[in-house]
């Protein structure tokens, strides 16, 4: 029998490690210290045990090791492993203490870590409190983290670490209220979208919005192969962080993953031009404010050629940047909010050229409350620049079907492979879906609401009017019944 760490005991034992924050600090907030801190323990874990084999295959030759520790993944500097944090847990400038470590390591590791831990500041008394009170919660911590030996040889499997680091990063989700939106797409959407966008080894994915990276990793896993190129962008430099420790901890070392505001300055560049894709996919934040429409016009990258949405709702901004990015044979993934697709003026003009240009593949509604942050429900739009001569376009209302949980509502395996066998076989089921021709859909004016092809009218089962007027009048001498028998008590009472 294994006595290897599996992923629910790692999952376990760091959720457990998560009290000593619960209460203190927001949980969009304590993530980022579990998460950082679940880092640098692995990586401190793996160089450990590397340097153990060395030693043993050299037999103690120091030199030869450390010239053999210098090709491994990361770099781990002397004082800066996990091990010398926990010997100095009593140090009365214990926060100072991690913060120089993060720093070297970030130093010895610059091609892979650069800027990765400069949102993160263990010595924060805002976030962390008074001296004593920030020296005990980083003490508990770094306890709490000694239990885990996460060195590669005890744990079962490859990919444990980088799967429990998703799952706090959902779990850090479900707590963090409206905010969670901004890091993290549940993982059940991630893996529908990834279904349908239907990657394949060698491809070159990007999400223009990637938040803490779970949906490109979706992506991957969809593919099952490390042969993919992921490409990210995230505006928010905390999630950024997340997004590449995520990454590194997934064994995706050369995924490239940028900071910085996508619309107003994309980073995911090739030759001075927007880098093209074979997979786009993205949860954008919905109908975003201030989007920077009054810079559109002059992007020097045209993305918004076809019109500029307004100012009060970027949805299609997020959408055209998207178009933009594909390649000749690209296929685009969205989750956005119903408007886009009835919204008049700019962004009905937009939907018209897209809907023209034979892009649009098709339009899935979804359950309303699957998102964090918003019970609103969403649609998932498929573009695809290789149709070919296929105008039509497939619409899909799975909005009820859904399991109900505690918080939210969740797609099921079963729900997800409804829709994605529904999409591959590209077919009509009755009050499900609807393959609809270009025709039909200028005739409603190129509306893409999906009532208008999807008839999901149920008709009511036909009213016995002599059967319910008897249960009225039978009801009536019941209630005349029970006020004499009322009459009779009040008047025994005196009243």
């Amino acid at each position: 029998m294994s006595n290897k760490l599996t992923q629910q005991e790692i999952n376990n034992k760091v959720w457990a490690a998560c009290d000593t924050f619960r209460g203190t600090i927001d949980a969009t907030q304590y993530k980022d210290y579990i998460l950082t801190m679940l880092f640098i323990k692995y990586i401190s874990d793996v160089n450990k045990e590397k340097r153990a084999d060395y030693m043993k295959k050299y037999n103690g030759d120091l030199e030869r090791v450390e010239r053999a520790m210098k090709h491994e993944r990361f770099k781990v500097p002397e004082n800066c492993s996990f091990d010398y944090l926990y010997e100095n847990r009593n140090a009365d400038n214990l926060g100072e203490l991690i913060n120089i470590a993060l720093e070297n390591i970030e130093d010895a590791n610059r091609s892979k870590l650069e800027k990765v831990f400069r949102n993160i500041d263990y010595n924060s008394e805002a976030n962390l409190g008074q001296t004593k009170d920030r020296n005990r919660r980083l003490k508990n911590l770094l306890t709490d983290f000694v239990e885990l030996d996460l060195r590669p040889s005890n744990l079962e499997g490859n990919d444990v670490i980088g799967d429990s680091y998703e799952y706090l990063i959902a779990n850090f989700a479900s707590d963090a209220g409206k905010k969670a939106g901004e890091f993290y797409t549940p993982a059940q959407v991630s893996i529908l979208l990834a279904k349908l966008v239907e990657p394949k080894a060698g491809n070159r994915v990007c999400d223009p919005t990637c938040g803490s990276g779970s949906l490109l990793l979706k992506v991957a896993d969809e593919i099952g192969s490390k042969n993919v190129a992921l490409n990210g962008q995230e505006l928010n430099g905390s999630t950024w962080a997340l997004a590449r420790m995520n990454m590194f901890l997934h064994e995706m070392d050369n995924a490239h993953i940028e900071w910085g505001d996508t619309l107003n300055n994309p980073l995911l560049r090739e030759n001075d031009a927007l880098m093209k894709f074979d997979i786009v996919v993205a949860n954008p934040p919905f109908s975003l404010d201030k989007w920077g429409a009054e810079n559109a016009t002059a992007d020097r990258y045209n993305r918004f050629h076809r019109g500029v949405p307004p100012k009060s709702k970027g949805d299609y901004a997020f959408l055209t940047h998207m178009i933009e990015t594909l390649n000749e044979h690209g296929k685009a993934g969205v989750v956005l909010p119903h408007g886009v697709l009835f919204r008049g003026s700019s962004e009905g003009k937009i939907r018209k050229q897209l809907i023209e240009e034979n892009l649009l593949k098709a339009v899935i509604g979804l359950p309303a409350n699957l998102f964090y942050g918003t019970g609103i429900p969403a649609c998932i739009l498929i573009f695809d620049k290789n149709k070919g001569d296929n105008t039509d376009v497939l619409f899909i209302d799975a909005s009820k079907e859904f399991e109900n949980a505690k918080n939210q509502n969740k797609l099921t395996d079963a729900n997800i492979e409804k829709i994605v066998n529904t999409y591959k076989n590209w077919e009509s089921v009755d009050k499900y879906s609807y393959v609809a021709t270009l025709d039909e859909i200028k005739e409603n004016d190129y509306n893409l609401n999906i009532p208008r092809y999807v008839d999901t009218f149920e008709e009511e089962e036909p009213v016995d009017i002599k059967a319910t007027q008897e249960e009225i009048a039978a009801l009536k001498a019941k209630i005349a019944e029970v006020e004499t028998q009322m009459e009779k008590y009040l008047t025994e009472l005196g009243f």
